[in-house]
């Protein structure tokens, strides 16, 4: 039997959420992509009651073939999303504000692999397979910048096409397409994959962004969404093999071809990624130094009209009408 003393804090906190919960504080959350490990910590706070403890009706609705994250977010179908810094940038420039409430990369993923077991800086107007959905900025800025004139061949997802011999190179994920070649039986060395990280390129990539209109008018909300997330995430570094339960349900309930084995290499890496190379720590963080030099690199490729800011992704501007920090009201 319990007594007294652990019931009566289990029922306030019980009755605090579910006082918070009918305030109104549903949240529609969206991943970039469809169910894997890349979300996993997302997965594990909804399932181990995190956003429910914090007073947040978390709902995870993951994009469909036509209908992207993004444009949910844009249509106010979902309050916020997954996408990489390089992205969010773009966005921003093209007039959509945004802000990080969360980031979860500090280091790149992304590799070129090459056929054949050639250097990738080798093969001068080689075919090399980008993401139809974008993810390929630092890519093109790359071979821009080495004078490389690589014909990019869009794809939809998996690695299909190099593996059938059609693509001399292709993009991947260090903790996705990057193993699906391995298991495709492609040779993987040292010398035929070029790792951005290791190049002067380690430029974080996902980070949860909400827009700015939603954050200024509940930046509690966004808050404890964030803080939920990010015990998710340190809950799932704990616990591995109890967080891969959690996925592979996720991952069996949107009837996603993949497995166990894929599922806990995706896992291992995206947890691996979270941990900054200075630091040695997970700082759930977007560095300013990165978003400099991504902004930059993407303004001399003209990706971007102009230099996005760090202030611009994390201290939301106020809202037309609204006074400034010094008194002087914002011009509409």
């Amino acid at each position: 039997m319990f007594s007294i003393k652990e019931i009566v804090p289990f029922v306030v906190g019980l009755l605090l959420s579910t006082a918070a919960l009918a305030q109104g504080d549903s949240f529609v959350f969206t991943p970039q992509w469809t169910a894997q490990a890349q979300f996993a910590g997302y997965y594990v706070a909804q399932e181990k009651g995190f956003y429910r403890e914090a007073g947040i009706d978390v709902t995870i609705e993951h994009p469909s073939a036509t209908q992207s994250a993004m444009s949910r977010l844009c249509k106010n179908e979902c309050q916020a999303t997954t996408m990489q810094l390089c992205q969010a940038l773009e966005i921003v420039d093209g007039g959509i504000p945004l802000v990080n409430i969360l980031q979860t990369s500090m280091n790149n993923a992304m590799v070129i692999v090459s056929a054949r077991g050639k250097d990738p800086l080798t093969q001068k107007g080689a075919r090399v397979g980008i993401w139809s959905v974008g993810f390929g900025q630092l890519a093109i800025c790359m071979a821009g910048k080495d004078h490389l004139d690589y014909e990019w061949i869009r794809f939809a997802q998996n690695v299909n096409l190099f593996v059938a011999g059609a693509l001399d190179a292709t993009l991947a994920m260090s903790y996705n397409e990057y193993y699906q070649l391995m298991h495709a039986g492609v040779e993987v060395r040292e010398e035929n994959v070029y790792r951005f990280c290791d190049h002067g390129y380690n430029i974080q990539e996902d980070g949860v962004y909400v827009t700015r209109d939603y954050y200024n008018s509940h930046k509690e909300q966004a808050q404890r969404f964030a803080n939920a997330s990010r015990k998710g995430w340190e809950w799932a570094a704990q616990h591995p093999e109890e967080t891969l339960d959690i996925v592979m349900r996720y991952v069996e309930k949107a009837h996603i071809a993949t497995n166990r084995t894929m599922q806990r290499l995706m896992l291992q890496e995206v947890l691996r990624l979270q941990v900054d190379r200075e630091s040695k720590k997970r700082e759930f963080r977007l560095r300013p130094d990165m978003v400099q030099k991504a902004s930059r690199l993407m303004k001399e490729n003209r990706m971007l009209s102009r230099e996005v800011k760090y202030e611009e992704l994390t201290s939301p501007l106020p809202v037309k009408g609204e006074k400034g920090e010094k008194g002087e009201k914002v011009k509409k």
